[in-house]
């Protein structure tokens, strides 16, 4: 990968990305309340199973397969645009809980809408592909700054460590050192996770993170809440 695309993926994990990413907890908020997650410690062995066993696996396997569709389309293979948009459907599907696939496709169209305003349009017209969610776009993203599949996959994984750790910041007793903390020492996790997960059919893999599928579920009925999801 070019010195210049680096820096482009650098700004693509940026907190300063406006697609809303810091709203969301994805569950967190609930398994804080429940005192499920109460420490640190809990805090990353939760994230570990979820790297290792959770959604986010599956959506990462997903990268390198919606960044070839997109290349494909882009060069009017109009099959491959189908494809993706299988894909997408099939990958939203997986999520559970309404307020999951509004944060998908919510982050999805403003990362999408951001790349046109930088000067990279859907191809074939935004109104075919304006609908697809989070894993989509940020293939798109990554095809646009010309970022290599497995560095998508690394960033992939790593800004969502990231938007957990931010939440988490928020809910628990944990300080910003600690939370880089847990960051640093998931980083070695993170690379395993990408190097496997770009070479592995999407398809062929499953999630077993059923906890955190429920908490998602539950959110919507918390009293009160910080977060969206």
């Amino acid at each position: 990968m070019s010195d210049a695309a680096r820096l482009r993926l650098f700004q693509l994990v940026s907190p300063a990305l406006p697609v809303g990413a810091f709203s969301y907890s994805e569950g967190l908020e609930v398994l804080v309340q429940r005192q499920v997650i109460t420490s640190s410690d809990a805090l990353h062995n939760w994230l570990l199973a979820e790297l290792q066993r959770g959604s986010v696996s599956v959506e990462t396997a997903a990268l390198a397969p919606l960044h070839r569709c997109w290349s494909c389309w882009c060069n009017g293979d109009l099959q491959a645009g189908q494809q993706l948009l299988d894909l997408d459907g099939w990958l939203l599907a997986q999520r559970e809980a309404a307020e999951l696939r509004s944060q998908q496709r919510q982050m999805g169209g403003s990362l999408l809408q951001l790349m046109a305003d930088l000067g990279w349009p859907q191809p074939h017209g935004e109104a075919a592909s304006a609908s697809v969610a989070w894993p989509a776009a940020f293939a798109w993203a990554g095809l646009c700054l010309e970022i290599e599949p497995q560095a998508l996959a690394e960033a992939y994984l790593y800004g969502w460590v990231a938007s957990q750790v931010s939440a988490a910041v928020r809910l628990l007793p944990l300080g910003p050192t600690q939370g880089q903390q847990l960051q640093l020492q998931l980083s070695a996790v993170i690379a395993a996770r990408a190097q496997d997960l770009t070479t592995v059919d999407p398809r062929r893999i499953w999630s077993g993170g059923v906890g955190a599928s429920l908490a998602q579920l539950s959110h919507a009925e918390l009293y009160s809440r910080l977060f969206r999801s």
